[in-house]
């Protein structure tokens, strides 16, 4: 049966179900386990919870002790105990950019033990995810730009984790674009954030090989969207949505992707929206092999594969969803200056904030100046996409996101 107690009533040999308030407020992030050691009740005590959900079917119950909150419906699945998010005030990058390394830095941390239990052969419990998708939903509801671009800097360590973390926000903010609810939304959003499962059981040399896959390395890699959707369904808590996009998250609408090789409506919207999501994060990500490609050259580049391997409605929903030019693009001004997009500006995509600091004229570094472009007093324009293959400058992301941010994220700026 499910109590709702004070944190001060928990007591080692109690199944912990479900904790109230943030997710970020709590040290584990995970719940459903029996509490076991003293240490994850000091834990639990010192994090300034307030209340907790206990089975006491499967735990020791409260005994005597009193209960300030009615216990919820025995039926009550655990999945509703934590609301779909609802939609909350926008707020600056700058503002959200802090909040949003805090999330990442223990985003990546909650997938990396997802990934590991999944590797020991734990089921996956899709609905312990659900408090984690909450909060990144909540992050890109108040400013998407931040989770996004945050979670698309990664490590070659980190990257298998990030990249679910970033289609997860990826996901959700195209939602949004494509006007869905917040209970479709919030699916989306579990979506991405397991699409990939199966890569947790692929080989590691085959993972992390740092080039080209041979044809029976690739062949092994090509499973892992069956493979994790096996694990998603033996696990029993994911929904049909997520199932969906982990199995074909890589097909594409001109029938040559996989497993299947589906084409056109026979892919769900789901799964087109994760197959672009996928994408695009894939390739404005550093890997191993390669250095990522910048995001408005990225956004060019995926244009011209539209309609082959994207959805055209979605592609062009997933565009205004990011900017034409999103944040961390570089760019070259009608000045001649080179600029970094530091903001979207939500009534022109043409026209975001930019922060320059580059001359190409002289070849030299100018003092960085924030310009908008959507402002009457602003003469100057982006006039190109640059690629920073070619510039090689190493402090982008600090002329966008505050080197606090970033050190969090472990990112040097």
């Amino acid at each position: 049966m499910l109590k709702k107690i004070p944190i001060q009533q928990l007591r080692l040999g109690m199944h912990l179900h479900a904790l109230e308030g943030s997710w970020l407020d709590h040290p584990f992030w995970k719940t459903k386990f029996v509490l076991r050691d003293q240490s994850d009740l000091d834990k639990l005590v010192a994090s300034g919870v307030q209340a907790c959900w206990i089975d006491s079917s499967k735990g020791l119950d409260v005994g005597l002790a009193p209960v300030p909150a009615k216990a919820a419906p025995a039926s009550a699945p655990a999945a509703t105990l934590s609301a779909p998010p609802t939609l909350t005030q926008a707020t600056s990058l700058s503002q959200e950019v802090k909040r949003a390394a805090v999330l990442v830095a223990k985003s990546k941390q909650a997938v990396k033990a997802l990934f590991n239990d999944a590797r020991l052969g734990n089921a996956v419990d899709a609905e312990r995810c659900l408090p984690l998708v909450d909060e990144i939903a909540g992050s890109v509801y108040r400013n998407p730009s931040a989770m996004i671009s945050l979670a698309r800097l990664k490590t070659h360590d980190d990257y298998s984790y990030m990249h679910s973390v970033a289609v997860c926000a990826l996901m959700v903010s195209l939602s949004r674009q494509l006007g869905l609810d917040d209970t479709a939304t919030r699916d989306a959003g579990l979506a991405g954030l397991l699409h990939d499962m199966g890569k947790a059981v692929m080989p590691t040399e085959v993972l992390n090989k740092p080039g080209k896959l041979t044809d029976d390395e690739f062949k092994v890699m090509k499973s892992h969207p069956l493979r994790g959707y096996e694990m998603l369904r033996e696990g029993g808590t994911a929904t049909e949505g997520a199932l969906d996009v982990c199995l074909h998250h890589h097909e594409k609408v001109d029938g040559s992707g996989y497993p299947h090789g589906l084409r056109g409506d026979q892919i769900s919207m789901l799964a087109k929206m994760g197959a672009v999501c996928d994408v695009y994060d894939a390739i404005t990500s550093n890997r191993p092999y390669k250095n990522g490609w910048d995001p408005a050259e990225s956004i060019r580049k995926m244009a011209e594969w539209r309609g082959g391997h994207f959805d055209d409605v979605v592609f062009q929903a997933f565009v205004k969803s990011l900017g034409i030019y999103p944040v961390g693009s570089l760019v070259r001004m009608q000045s001649g200056r080179l600029a970094v997009v530091c903001e979207q500006n939500l009534e022109s995509l043409v026209s975001p904030k930019v922060k320059v600091f580059f001359s190409t004229r002289s070849q030299l570094h100018i003092t960085p100046e924030l310009l908008d472009l959507s402002s009457p007093s602003c003469s100057d324009r982006i006039a190109a996409r640059e690629s920073n293959a070619q510039w090689k400058f190493t402090h982008l992301e600090a002329l966008w996101a505050d080197p606090e941010s970033l050190k969090l994220h472990g990112v040097t700026a």
